[in-house]
């Protein structure tokens, strides 16, 4: 008898710690949410072509407290997508080796991370590995549930970028898929 009390309490003190994780979490993310980045915010398209970018470069202004890695103001704009013509980084021999991402774009197509890791996660049957550029953006993600949307990415052929929902920012990755 004494067992299965054990048993019973342990399960309803399981029970009671998840909804409190759960709000600690939402209130994790109002918080991000409300200084300008994360929080949920799917920007309604990619960044435009560099040439665009140009003239807003000044405009823009870091929030306060928000790390240093590539993210999307709830404006819109995409701050740390810098374009130099000459970034061996983003030059590629072959872009498009593997095909193109055919599964959807923009805020229409929020696809939840299945699994894997920064060389290698996917989605929904899709394949995808980060620039190892980026690699030390992509600390944080939960590569087993993190909600990304895909982007093309205007100035880099063969690159897409995929912005994390939860956390606000964006990393360039490669279809492999």
């Amino acid at each position: 008898m004494m067992k299965r009390l054990i048993v019973l309490a342990t399960a309803l003190g399981l029970c009671t710690l998840a909804p409190v994780y759960g709000q600690e979490r939402n209130r994790e993310q109002q918080e991000r949410g409300g200084r300008g980045f994360g929080g949920g915010y799917v920007p309604p398209h990619g960044p435009q072509p560099a040439q665009a970018r140009q003239q807003h470069r000044e405009a823009i202004r870091e929030p306060e407290g928000h790390p240093n890695v590539p993210y999307v103001t709830h404006e819109g704009h995409w701050v740390g997508h810098e374009f130099e013509p000459n970034d061996q980084r983003f030059h590629l021999a072959h872009p498009f080796e593997h095909g193109r991402f055919t599964g959807g774009f923009g805020p229409g197509h929020v696809f939840h991370l299945e699994g894997g890791n920064r060389e290698r996660f996917w989605f929904h049957g899709f394949y995808f590995s980060v620039a190892p550029f980026d690699y030390a953006y992509v600390a944080d993600w939960d590569w087993t549930s993190d909600p990304i949307v895909i982007y093309e990415d205007p100035d880099h052929p063969g690159w897409y970028l995929a912005y994390n929902v939860r956390l606000g920012t964006y990393i360039h990755v490669m279809y492999l898929g």
